[in-house]
């Protein structure tokens, strides 16, 4: 069973990159032009095989390698909540917050009622850590006070 990670990044999640690929179960993002930082997104294994409990998010540099890593949970983020309640499945049983691509209905995404609202704003806040956006250049302030032309010459003080 595949995890339909394409359409899960699309449909769930909805990030704003406007560069970025996915290939298999993983996207990859490059969320500033020009910067030597990659951004890759994968689905968090457990220690079963198949099964995955969140989203495993890394910032990876050109020429060093990973930077950083962090994982985000779907239970901490209510992603899989309306699935579950749905399901009958709550805090403690098997399966709960948890995709498989094991499961016995092979023709549906194991992630079907996903909220992607949550993950989506924690990716969001994780991607402004290492890739500030850049500083909107501001008009120039204007003087408190502006000199006024002269058209005479000044007196002299004597």
């Amino acid at each position: 069973m595949p995890l339909h990670a394409q359409q899960f990044f699309d449909d769930v999640l909805e990030l704003p990159f406007h560069q970025y690929a996915i290939v298999g179960d993983s996207l990859y993002a490059t969320p500033q032009p020009n910067s030597p930082l990659r951004l890759g997104i994968d689905f968090a294994p457990t220690i079963r095989h198949g099964e995955y409990d969140g989203l495993r998010l890394r910032v990876v540099h050109l020429e060093r390698g990973v930077l950083d890593t962090a994982t985000l949970r779907f239970v901490d983020h209510g992603t899989l909540e309306r699935r579950d309640a749905a399901r009958g499945l709550t805090t403690g049983r098997d399966g709960y917050a948890v995709i498989r691509d094991w499961h016995d209905h092979s023709s549906q995404r194991p992630w079907l009622g996903a909220d992607g609202t949550g993950l989506c704003t924690a990716i969001e806040q994780y991607v402004h850590v290492w890739f500030p956006q850049a500083v909107e250049s501001r008009l120039p302030a204007l003087p408190i006070a502006r000199p006024t032309p002269t058209t005479g010459t000044r007196p002299r003080s004597r």
